[in-house]
């Protein structure tokens, strides 16, 4: 099956909302991501089933598209020159298809456009697979939030990988989106503004 990411739209809310609660639920209060689309820091992205290819052979993330069946999505707040990663998202039915990847990857690309050098993000201590992703991508543990987590009082690792516009930062990051392409076939998008 072959996936794209664009932007996420009003349409989307309502499957976003199913992933997000099947992702996290124990997450109170329930994300609200209408208010979040109109929020001018935040930005959302899904990944959906399907192809949309543009000039190269690229797919491009639109801005709005009809509703397609959403797979996962992700989520950042953009403050300054800093984002900060809020949640990563794949419908269960979905995962372990390489779209947790892609979704960071692709945001990735949308930080970069929107000049950060710094991402940070918070995850459980116990979620070791989201862990080895992001030490994949050249994210390092800050700091340690004791009791981060309201359900279980599970602490959080707080990840940042640090400039991201370095030679070395771009470097791997380039030699990794190309190598997740490879095994999974899927292109990479650029954000159409």
């Amino acid at each position: 099956m072959s996936y794209c990411v664009r932007l996420m739209c009003k349409e989307d809310i309502s499957q976003v909302t199913e992933i997000d609660q099947e992702a996290f639920p124990t997450m109170w209060p329930p994300a609200n991501y209408e208010r979040e689309l109109k929020t001018r820091l935040a930005h959302y992205i899904v990944a959906h089933q399907g192809s949309t290819t543009a000039k190269g052979g690229e797919a491009a993330v639109t801005q709005k598209q009809s509703p397609t069946s959403i797979a996962g999505f992700a989520g950042f707040w953009m403050m300054a020159d800093e984002a900060h990663i809020t949640n990563i998202a794949v419908r269960k039915s979905c995962r372990r298809q390489g779209i947790g990847e892609l979704l960071l990857v692709s945001m990735i690309d949308l930080i970069l456009e929107l000049n950060a050098h710094l991402v940070t993000l918070e995850v459980r201590a116990s979620n070791i697979a989201a862990q080895g992703l992001y030490h994949k991508y050249g994210f390092s543990q800050l700091h340690v939030r004791p009791g981060y987590y309201t359900d279980n009082k599970e602490n959080a690792l707080v990840l940042a990988a640090k400039d991201i516009t370095s030679v070395a930062f771009q470097r791997r990051f380039n030699r990794l989106k190309k190598a997740h392409a490879r095994r999974w076939g899927i292109a990479f998008y650029h954000t159409a503004r």
